[in-house]
């Protein structure tokens, strides 16, 4: 406690609502490590994630403490506000975690509870400010690839209780399951309203290099995790009657997500080229670069899981490239968050007399 107190009063004003993606990332590589066989490596980012995450709250109520009206203006803002549902995925992801890794199925279930009220403590506060806020920014400037945080923090929900459904006993298992099937579709409804208002703004806006901020690739993020749930769902059909008889459906949604998770890559690829090469726009740390590695990881552990689920053995190659670019990506972002910690330690120290 006495170190965070010593965290720089600017940087804890200014600390991004975002900062749980660092969370994220790091569960969903550590979760690809352990599917594809890496124990240790799995373990050791299990390890600093559950330290990160408890140390994130701690800086997050000490925010809210010491600078409420900043905390609740970013809850409100229409840019920054859906940063905080990186706090519900955040939670589901360590919960996987701790449900795979550990065998913790009351680990597993404690952050289903915190993810699950922080979904309905986010959701009907974020959305209902945007909607009665009196000065509302235009399409443009009001909305961005981190709106759909909103449904990667739904589908982790859904992947979680998923993940419970199949360590669960009856009854319990037909309920999770069927929370699990509702969250997804709502994810994949709410994904359609966004990235409709998302795509519009891309095409018929002025678009500059500033204005392609890492969450954009939660763009193809959002689907993967869709897929995800869509997979684990396909495989929970055998103890829930009703999963089986919407199999076809089940499946033929989740090729659907991945398919479009899949063509958003090479989009955001060449977007990025744009931005870094030929406008020239600084390569830089910053947290919502956590936003860019998630999806990576998550493509890799969703399309392992839905190769399983559908015995799509010829893409057996895919899992392991992008959890190996997703492993680059994260020691790349972790580095810019060593050296802004070392910086910030730096620029603190007063010199003695």
């Amino acid at each position: 406690m006495q170190q965070a107190s010593r965290f720089p009063p600017s940087a804890l004003a200014g600390l991004s609502p975002a900062y749980f993606g660092m969370v994220m990332a790091t569960g969903i590589v550590s979760i690809g490590a352990w599917r594809l066989g890496l124990p240790r490596l799995a373990w050791g980012l299990f390890a600093i994630n559950a330290g990160v995450y408890a140390l994130l709250w701690l800086l997050y109520a000490l925010r809210l403490a010491r600078y409420p009206q900043r905390f609740l203006g970013d809850l409100t803002d229409h840019l920054s506000g859906p940063g905080f549902f990186t706090m519900v995925a955040a939670s589901s992801i360590l919960g996987c975690q701790f449900l795979l890794l550990a065998g913790s199925v009351r680990g597993g279930l404690l952050l289903w509870g915190v993810a699950i009220v922080l979904w309905l403590a986010l959701t009907y506060t974020v959305f209902t400010a945007f909607t009665v806020k009196e000065g509302k920014p235009t399409l443009d400037r009001g909305i961005s690839g981190g709106w759909l945080l909103a449904v990667v923090a739904t589908q982790s929900i859904a992947v979680l209780s998923a993940l419970l459904a199949a360590h669960a006993a009856q009854p319990y298992k037909l309920e999770l399951n069927f929370f699990a099937l509702s969250m997804w579709l709502w994810g994949g409804m709410l994904y359609i309203w966004m990235m409709s208002l998302i795509f519009y703004r891309y095409t018929f806006f002025e678009f500059s290099p500033a204005d392609l901020s890492p969450p954009y690739w939660i763009n193809m993020g959002a689907m993967a995790i869709s897929t995800l749930a869509g997979s684990l769902l396909s495989i929970n059909a055998v103890d829930a009657p009703y999963l089986l008889s919407l199999q076809p459906f089940i499946k033929g949604f989740t090729v659907f997500y991945w398919a479009t998770g899949t063509w958003w890559i090479p989009m955001l690829l060449v977007l990025g080229v744009w931005r870094h090469l030929y406008r020239r726009f600084p390569l830089r740390y910053d947290p919502l670069y956590w936003g860019a590695v998630f999806p990576l990881g998550m493509y890799a552990t969703s399309t392992l899981e839905m190769a399983k689920a559908m015995g799509f053995g010829f893409l057996g190659f895919l899992p392991k490239l992008f959890f190996a670019i997703a492993l680059v990506a994260w020691l790349g972002a972790f580095a810019g968050v060593a050296h802004n910690l070392w910086r910030l330690a730096h620029g603190s120290r007063t010199p003695s007399t």
